[in-house]
């Protein structure tokens, strides 16, 4: 017998043709003969979101993933017809959408230049045996079409002719290529004749992406379940795309100062006598060093928010100790409660029912490090209030100053895929949906409640933490490092993309496990990833501890020193490193720029990997192979400063950089002024009596910024910040700079020393604020520098 079932059609579904359209101010939407409506919502002029459902109404609209403050609003919208097409106009975009189908074409305002079209354009299959729909779309690839981003995919930077998966993944000692891992963004950006676009597609269940895999022209994406809901950004620079995801999705507040120091982790330190040799091994060796890490070793039998008493008899005495000596203590907090009666947190899990459930009514049981677990839901907001309650004790009674959330994928050993089984039931913010929908959004949604527990009781100071999971917007809580890599020079590489790529999906605040977490790096391999790490945002040395020492004194004496100079440089950097950051987090601004970032009109740079552009005027590429004496390097189009003998060079082309093992390729761009503090061994440890800025010189303009404020706390909110922006013009001749200050913030210090670089002309004359300076009386000296008064606006030195 044959059933009609059996004789339905089970492929791909498309839209018929539309049958009405109606428009709610910013939000218009376009009915099918066959129930399919897309939602075209106007965010801005350059922001465009469609939203479909295929059967007649949609569901409630609810996104972890998208900024509550995000920008909205558009200066000009209109929308008319024709017999093919509606046409929607903004000040920067033209979107047809036409009648017969659904597609879309999405052409540049101004030129009226194609940007991106549909192919088979949106198209689902109805999943029989899950329920829903299994959501496509595709597009047509535009000739020369280049694709970045995607979050910490160990692979090329330019993602062209690859496919992915996005499903957040404990993946140990991962190697290149591997897919999927740790982290689901499922965002990107486009590139082809100079322009660029992005598109983010807001869907956490298991989501795909092609581009130009399968099929040479086209670009697809699609997801086992839930909505095609994509958000479309257009630059046409890639660095406008970028800036304006970044701000649907959200930035972090400003870290504390020293979260930007050097920090050091194993798996693990313990007992308390081996965490006060390490700490007293920094300061003999006076290698600077800001925080310290305690992995799950530290508590008892892996109980989170207990401490192993026989380890740490009294943590509150060891982590003022460690304080006094300018050490923040970080520990590690997994998401795995124990099942155990005498454990007073597990038993008011239990008896508040905060634990994630199977579908037919038991507890989520799954093992990891304590043993066998249950799993709170952090999709229930009285489950992330209480989780964040739970810190007072480690944070305002211990004094413990961050937090490092693993495991929270969520990862479970000992069962298939290493994560909960599907049919695991979430509220999901009053949502309900099983752990297809959750999964990607479960770490995300722990770190956020680690977050707020961390602001509360941490308070008046700013909060600090850590996650390895993460889904688009997590950056608005918390930074990330990339798992458990290895110490290989082929990971030194993989993590200097991984770091690149994540800025580009709007995750600037990362960085890699320095020296790689599986294995043991040799010296040299050490040395190497230090120099790269150094300009990181998030910067921590770590390992497994399973095969050897990996303290920056682990190897020889030379390699010692080498590490010390680089972390030096990192603290001497970490004004300028401040500022980047509050460019970040105010402006959307990454910190870390690619060259196709910095650069997208040279093509040479739309496929180069390593050099990239730290904060918006260092070039730093790393050396990646071992007994190497330099390497060839992109140098990108402008004049630079070689960092360590102020050779000018020209860019736009390949070059050797002399870098023996004690040095790297590092350029400044040519017209910068690079703020750097004294040489500490920790943040805090000195006063700032004078604030050093080395001034590049340029034939031309160059704009700076320098942001300050107390280093911790919100008062910077209240306008307590100081942020000056210096503008540079140079000729044959002179040189000026000009200095705007904005902000109620005082500088401890009261004194700029300028160290002039690169000048053509031997200084004559100085006029500060409009008056003729006797050189005597600004201190100049023979190696072209003078200090002046902070409080200067005007400086010309002429030759």
């Amino acid at each position: 017998m044959i059933l009609n079932t059996q004789l339905e059609y089970k492929g791909d579904l498309f839209p018929a043709t539309i049958k009405a359209y109606k428009k709610d101010v910013d939000v218009l939407h376009f009915s099918t003969t066959n129930n399919v409506i897309l939602q075209l919502t106007v965010l801005r002029d350059s922001v465009l979101r469609f939203r479909y459902t295929t059967v007649g109404k949609f569901e409630n609209d609810f996104s972890y993933a998208i900024d509550e403050n995000a920008s909205r609003g558009y200066n000009h919208l209109e929308i008319s017809d024709d017999d093919e097409k509606y046409i929607v106009t903004t000040s920067k975009l033209i979107c047809f959408i036409y009648k017969s189908d659904l597609r879309k074409s999405i052409f540049d305002a101004i030129d009226k230049s194609l940007i991106c079209e549909d192919e088979k354009g949106f198209h689902w299959e109805e999943s029989y045996e899950l329920g829903g729909d299994i959501v496509k779309m595709s597009k047509a690839a535009q000739n020369g079409e280049s694709y970045f981003g995607l979050g910490d995919k160990p692979n090329h930077l330019n993602l062209k002719g690859k496919r992915f998966e996005n499903w957040a993944t404990d993946s140990y000692a991962y190697g290149k290529d591997t897919d999927p891992i740790y982290k689901a963004i499922p965002f990107y950006t486009a590139l082809h004749d100079n322009k660029s676009y992005g598109i983010f597609f807001d869907n956490t269940f298991k989501t795909y992406f092609d581009f130009c895999h399968e099929r040479r022209n086209v670009t697809s994406f699609w997801a086992q379940g839930g909505e095609m809901n994509y958000y479309f950004i257009y630059g046409p620079k890639m660095l406008d795309v970028v800036s304006n995801y970044t701000d649907l999705t959200g930035t972090p507040e400003l870290p504390p100062l020293w979260a930007l120091g050097y920090h050091q982790c194993k798996w693990s330190y313990y007992p308390e006598s081996n965490v006060k040799e390490v700490t007293s091994k920094f300061r003999e060796l006076n290698i600077p060093c800001d925080a310290i890490y305690l992995d799950i070793d530290y508590m008892e039998g892996f109980r989170c928010f207990t401490w192993n008493k026989d380890y740490f008899p009294d943590p509150k005495r060891m982590v003022k100790e460690l304080a006094d000596d300018g050490f923040k203590t970080v520990v590690i907090i997994d998401p795995g409660i124990k099942i155990d009666m005498d454990y007073d947190i597990f038993r008011e899990g239990l008896e508040k029912d905060y634990f994630c459930k199977r579908a037919d009514g038991p507890y989520m049981k799954g093992k990891v490090w304590p043993g066998e677990c249950y799993f709170p839901d952090f999709t229930r907001p009285e489950v992330r209030k209480w989780w964040a309650g739970l810190f007072k004790e480690l944070i305002e009674d211990i004094g413990v100053k961050g937090v490092w959330n693993d495991m929270n994928e969520p990862a479970v050993m000992d069962v298939p895929g290493k994560t909960f089984p599907n049919d695991v039931r979430h509220d999901y913010d009053g949502n309900p949906c099983s752990h297809r929908k959750a999964h990607n959004i479960y770490g995300m949604q722990m770190a956020r409640a680690t977050y707020h527990g961390l602001k509360k009781f941490n308070y008046p100071k700013r909060p600090f933490v850590i996650t390895r999971s993460a889904y688009s917007g997590t950056q608005r809580y918390t930074s990330t490092w990339m798992g458990d890599n290895l110490a290989s020079w082929e990971h030194l590489q993989i993590a200097n993309i991984q770091a690149q790529r994540l800025a580009m999906s709007g995750f600037s605040f990362a960085g890699s496990d320095i020296g790689g977490f599986a294995e043991q790096p040799n010296g040299e391999l050490f040395a190497r990833w230090i120099q790269l790490g150094v300009f990181h945002p998030f910067c921590r040395t770590h390992s497994s501890g399973d095969h050897g020492d990996q303290e920056p004194w682990a190897f020889d004496d030379d390699i010692t020193n080498i590490v010390r100079k680089f972390i030096e440089i990192r603290y001497q950097l970490l004004p300028y490193l401040y500022t980047a950051f509050h460019q970040y987090s105010q402006d959307n601004v990454p910190m870390l720029k690619s060259l196709v970032l910095f650069d997208q009109d040279d093509s040479q740079t739309h496929y180069r990997i390593d050099e990239f552009i730290c904060g918006n005027q260092l070039l730093i590429c790393p050396v990646n192979e071992p007994n190497a004496k330099g390497r060839r390097m992109y140098i990108p189009k402008g004049e630079w400063f070689n960092f360590w003998t102020n050779e000018l060079v020209s860019g736009g082309k390949e070059t050797w950089v002399d870098a023996d093992l004690d040095s790297m390729p590092i350029f400044v761009k040519a017209g910068a002024i690079i703020p750097k503090y004294p040489i500490q061994q920790y943040v805090g440890e000195k006063t700032i009596d004078e604030l050093t800025l080395d001034v590049y010189y340029k034939h031309g303009k160059e704009d700076s910024e320098l942001y300050e404020d107390a280093n911790d706390g919100f008062d910077y909110k209240k306008g307590r910040y100081s942020l000056r922006k210096f503008n540079l013009t140079g000729n044959d001749n002179k040189l000026v700079i000009r200095i705007h200050k904005r902000g109620k913030f005082f500088t401890s210090y009261n004194t700029f020393k300028l160290n002039l670089i690169g000048l053509p002309f031997k200084v004559k004359s100085i006029k500060i604020d409009n008056e003729y300076i006797d050189l005597k009386d600004v201190k100049f000296n023979g190696e072209n520098s003078l200090v002046v008064s902070k409080e200067v606006t005007n400086i010309q030195i002429k030759g």
